[in-house]
């Protein structure tokens, strides 16, 4: 229990880091290799966690490029929520070409993903693109499905999966969090 309402922790920093180390390997698994991947970190926890596969990725078989993306322009609730600055988008090398996975902390309704094929599109054309996320938590508004995921959590709908990482928050936990809490 939280002073702010019910929070309970479902992932603490060694789960966190056992799910990004077989994300990793299902990744080389089903690319053959790490030859042409390209890691996208969506802003802003996708970019930590798409570090952390890299060296993942590196430590098991090979280097990958790993990259950022900011989506903030491509999102589909600008209207109402005003533009925010949250980082530039860094791509180390052309995505022409290349296995792009897309990596972001929790897959919810699909919307943050959209989004990144939107920002994508404007930067090449890729070969393939996959998803990684640690967290897929159900309950989807359009027809967006991962393809590594570190945990399914399905949840209530005034329930909120909280991601803290290390390097944004200072430690890595995975919470839920009832909406009297959020």
């Amino acid at each position: 229990m939280s002073a702010a309402g019910d929070s309970r922790v479902i992932w603490d920093s060694d789960d966190i880091s056992r799910a990004l180390k077989r994300i990793a390997h299902h990744i080389l698994e089903s690319n053959k290799g790490g030859d042409d991947l390209l890691l996208l970190g969506i802003r802003t926890r996708g970019v930590p966690l798409a570090h952390r596969l890299g060296a993942a990725i590196a430590q098991a078989e090979a280097d990958v490029p790993v990259g950022e993306l900011d989506i903030t322009m491509y999102r589909d609730d600008l209207r109402r929520n005003p533009t925010r600055a949250v980082g530039p988008t860094r791509v180390p090398v052309s995505v022409d070409g290349r296995t792009v996975v897309l990596v972001d902390d929790v897959l919810f309704s699909g919307r943050t993903i959209a989004a990144a094929m939107e920002a994508l599109k404007d930067l090449g054309r890729p070969k393939a693109i996959r998803l990684a996320v640690l967290i897929d938590r159900g309950r989807r508004e359009l027809p967006i499905q991962a393809d590594y995921v570190g945990k399914d959590l399905p949840t209530a709908p005034d329930e909120h999966v909280r991601v803290t990482l290390a390097e944004t928050d200072g430690e890595d936990l995975v919470t839920i969090v009832s909406a009297k809490g959020a």
